[in-house]
C-alpha cells in the first residue's frame, strides 16, 4: 500500500459563457504557437552550428515534434470550441484568434507535407526531387512565420497574455 495520499481533483468546468470557452480555448492556443516559434527558432540557431552534438539534435527534433503536437492539438480544441459560437458584438480578439488557427493550420499542412516529402525521398536525389523538397521547406518556413505573425497579432489584442 502506497505511503503517499495521491490528490484527486475535480476536472475544471467549463465557463458558463461559450465565448470565454472560446477566448480561453484562443489564449492556450496563442501560447502554443509562441512555443512552437520558439522552439523552430532555437533549432535553427542549433543546425546552423556543425560542429553541436548530435544527441542535442536529436532532443531538439524531439521538442520541435512535440511542440507541433500541441499546436495542432490546441488548434483542433479551439476549432471545436468555436464551431457553433458567434459573437454578438465585433471583438478584435475574435478575428484574429480565427486568423492564428488558419494560420496554424497552414502550417501544419505545410509541416506534414515537408515530412512525407522526406519519407519518400529516395538514396539516390535527381534534381527535381532537391527543387520540390527546397520549395516545400521554404513554404513551411513561410507558414512558420506567418503563424509568428498571426500570434503576434492576437496578443495585441489581448496584452495581459505577454
Amino acid at each position: 500500500m502506497p505511503n503517499r495520499r495521491t490528490q484527486t481533483s475535480a476536472p475544471a468546468e467549463a465557463p458558463a459563457d461559450p465565448l470565454l470557452l472560446v477566448r480561453n480555448r484562443a489564449d492556450a492556443l496563442y501560447r502554443a504557437a509562441i512555443e512552437c516559434c520558439r522552439q523552430h527558432d532555437r533549432a535553427a540557431k542549433l543546425h546552423r552550428g556543425a560542429a553541436e552534438p548530435e544527441l542535442e539534435h536529436q532532443h531538439m527534433d524531439k521538442l520541435c515534434a512535440m511542440c507541433d503536437g500541441s499546436l495542432s492539438e490546441m488548434s483542433a480544441a479551439y476549432e471545436t470550441a468555436a464551431a457553433d459560437v458567434h459573437p454578438e458584438r465585433d471583438e478584435a480578439w475574435w478575428h484574429k484568434a480565427n486568423g492564428m488557427w488558419h494560420a496554424s493550420r497552414e502550417y501544419a499542412r505545410r509541416h506534414a507535407g515537408c515530412d512525407a516529402l522526406s519519407r519518400k525521398l529516395s538514396a539516390k536525389h535527381d534534381p527535381k526531387q532537391l527543387a520540390a523538397m527546397q520549395l516545400e521547406y521554404e513554404l513551411e518556413a513561410s507558414a512558420l512565420l506567418a503563424l509568428r505573425h498571426a500570434a503576434d497579432a492576437y496578443c495585441k489584442t489581448r496584452p495581459e497574455l505577454a
